[in-house]
């Protein structure tokens, strides 16, 4: 059916991601939120949906015409960045400390400038470039290795040190 596989669209899952990451900042920043929940919320989807952009989505982006190798590379750099200011957060024991509050915008302007700029430049080319079925089908396999990595615990403090090689 036209349309069916359209929530699939990896460029509208990857979007929605993004949204839920921003909702998550915010939560992180109020004091009448459960700062510490919205953080392990946070950091399990960050890993999660960094991993299964660099293994199942950017290498297949990278085979198509008009879609910036170099920007996907750099895409790949800047998971690297979020995630060691990621970790900087997790290690922060005190929610409403001013430690906290360093370290959470630290890790909201390294992952805000990846979100807007991979929007800009590979989802937008993803969106003019890549057939509509193809990006089902990657979106498909975007949510079947995020959901795995959500799983095994991936936003854990002992995971982002494996990943950041801290």
């Amino acid at each position: 059916m036209a349309g069916e596989g359209k929530d699939q669209d990896v460029v509208a899952v990857i979007l929605k991601d993004h949204r839920t990451m921003e909702e998550l900042f915010r939560r992180m920043r109020s004091v009448e939120a459960d700062r510490e929940a919205a953080r392990e919320e946070f950091a399990a989807l960050l890993v999660a949906h960094g991993e299964a952009e660099e293994t199942r989505v950017y290498g297949a982006l990278k085979r198509f015409r008009d879609i910036d190798d170099d920007e996907v590379d750099h895409g790949e750099e800047e998971h690297a960045e979020g995630n060691e200011a990621l970790l900087k957060l997790l290690e922060v024991d005190d929610v409403g400390s001013e430690e906290w509050d360093e370290r959470l915008e630290d890790l909201v302007k390294a992952v805000t400038h990846h979100l807007d700029e991979e929007e800009r430049t590979i989802l937008n080319g993803a969106r003019e470039n890549v057939p509509d079925e193809r990006r089902a089908e990657l979106g498909a396999a975007f949510l079947e290795e995020r959901e795995k990595q959500l799983a095994s615990d991936c936003g854990s403090i002992e995971n982002v040190r494996k990943i950041v090689g801290a």
